[in-house]
């Protein structure tokens, strides 16, 4: 990220370089046919079902799961949709603030609605339903009590989605019956995700074809993706999410000491997650002057900031005002505190002048 301050890592973090290199490792054995299509019976073939194997069972070991609970998918996206439209359920719920991909995959879901911190207002719960959570909002950063909320679908014999793309690597997994995680999101390519199934009874495939992943999840597995996933795992900084901690104290006794307010404050949430509300000052205008000082950051989730729309998601928690007017500041492993005072140094003067009018 040369020249730039770059605090939009929850849309992507960079690529690791051991990912990288892993990845060229690998790229190379396929241009000189050492390996092939792993579902190949021949020995390039069988070459690249171990390698592939023995990625599966260190991404599954970096999670704490079975090896043979991963499906891989395209990304969380897909593993998402797979859960919500793969396992049989009476109905479907989903909190108001999900993932567009979750509202996506289940349109006719009832909507599960939130307090103005985020937190999910679980209402009575139909028996055998599906019912999907973030664990970490991917614009607030709001951490949902799966733990007690799993305890509450499983009472009803209704199973849990817990969209993990966030909180992977951050926190511990959910005792969710069905986890989405991604690559990309834990210094691994884009295009590469797996859906965890704890319990695979009551769920089907949604996409068929020539019977990988055990038949799973149709299409030739994305070797290159899954073996840089893989080593991007094993470099793992674990220490990390206490560093970001430190640099999100920093960040908002600043920015709040200035007149900005932190959307749902009073409730926990990822530490590499801000939701900054600066009063009276749309958030184009922030981003805009941010981005002419070479300081990268969003509005909200990234498949959707483009578009500048009010965020769902503060709207969803009653914060009309704030959906508008509020930036998501998010860090990673390299951020450091020069690069929070950078933001702050770019940032301050808009404070400033809201203040003032």
């Amino acid at each position: 990220m040369t020249g730039t301050t770059y605090l939009d890592w929850a849309a992507t973090a960079p690529l690791r370089p051991e990912a990288a290199a892993a990845m060229a490792t690998a790229a190379q054995r396929l241009a000189m046919g050492e390996w092939a299509n792993p579902s190949s019976v021949h020995a390039p073939g069988r070459a690249a079902r171990r390698a592939l194997t023995q990625a599966r069972e260190a991404i599954a070991a970096f999670f704490r799961v079975d090896a043979d609970a991963l499906i891989f998918t395209s990304g969380g996206t897909e593993a998402l949709a797979l859960a919500l439209q793969g396992a049989d359920c009476t109905a479907r719920l989903v909190g108001a603030t999900e993932h567009s991909a979750v509202l996506a995959a289940a349109p006719q879901a009832t909507i599960i609605p939130v307090d103005r911190q985020g937190r999910a207002l679980l209402p009575e719960i139909p028996e055998g339903a599906l019912v999907a959570l973030q664990h970490a909002n991917n614009e607030t950063g709001v951490v949902q009590d799966l733990a007690s909320i799993a305890e509450t679908v499983h009472a009803r014999s209704a199973r849990l989605v817990a969209d993990c793309v966030q909180s992977a690597g951050k926190l511990p997994l959910p005792p969710a019956d069905f986890i989405a995680v991604s690559a990309h999101k834990l210094g691994g390519p884009a295009g590469v995700g797996a859906l965890i199934v704890r319990c695979k009874t009551g769920f089907r495939p949604i996409q068929k074809g020539g019977g990988q992943e055990q038949g799973w999840r149709g299409g030739t597995e994305n070797l290159l993706g899954i073996l840089g996933w893989a080593a991007a795992l094993e470099a793992w900084d674990a220490d990390f999410p206490a560093r970001a901690a430190t640099l999100q104290h920093r960040l908002e006794s600043a920015a709040t000491a200035l007149g900005a307010r932190v959307n749902a404050a009073n409730t926990p949430r990822l530490p590499t997650i801000t939701s900054l509300h600066l009063p009276g000052v749309p958030a184009a205008t922030q981003l805009m002057q941010l981005d002419m000082a070479g300081i990268a950051v969003s509005q909200g989730a990234a498949c959707s900031s483009g578009t500048l729309k009010p965020s769902a998601t503060l709207e969803a928690m009653g914060l009309p005002e704030a959906a508008s007017q509020s930036l998501r500041i998010s860090t990673g492993w390299t951020t450091t505190e020069a690069d929070i005072d950078r933001f702050l140094a770019a940032w301050s003067p808009l404070a400033a002048r809201a203040h003032a009018a």
